[in-house]
């Protein structure tokens, strides 16, 4: 841990202490909250993946949007990365491919905000067995 030099590190610490609280209480009923998963596996990763999810995250707090941001492993879209898993309460997952800081920003701006589709959903083309 680094010394604490000034009141600017000790409000860094304070806001870092208060985000993992944060993520920690939302993390209990997450069926109530915007969920956002983004595809953490190598090959997103090295497409921009965590670029992508710091923007979710910083973009949604500044909004004042209650939703839950977490990472996942590979979703199989290795062509598509990054790609996020987007689930409002109520609906069902909509996974969306080549998801940048703008195409992120327009995800939150239509489909967060206002319950609207966006370009660039990745079609769910299976079923399990027991559908």
């Amino acid at each position: 841990m680094t010394k604490i030099k000034s009141l600017a590190d000790l409000k860094k610490l304070k806001d870092e202490v208060q985000s993992k609280i944060k993520l920690r209480e939302k993390g209990d009923h997450p069926e109530n909250l915007v969920q956002i998963k983004v595809s953490m596996a190598t090959c997103g990763i090295a497409s921009g993946a965590k670029e992508t999810m710091n923007y979710f995250i910083e973009t949604l707090d500044n909004q004042g949007v209650d939703a839950l941001v977490t990472q996942t492993g590979c979703m199989g879209y290795c062509y598509a990365e990054p790609t996020i898993e987007l689930t409002i309460p109520g609906k069902e997952p909509v996974i969306y491919g080549f998801v940048d800081k703008v195409k992120a920003q327009e995800i939150i701006d239509k489909h967060v905000i206002k319950n609207e589709l966006v370009d660039g959903i990745i079609p769910v083309n299976y079923k399990t067995i027991d559908d």
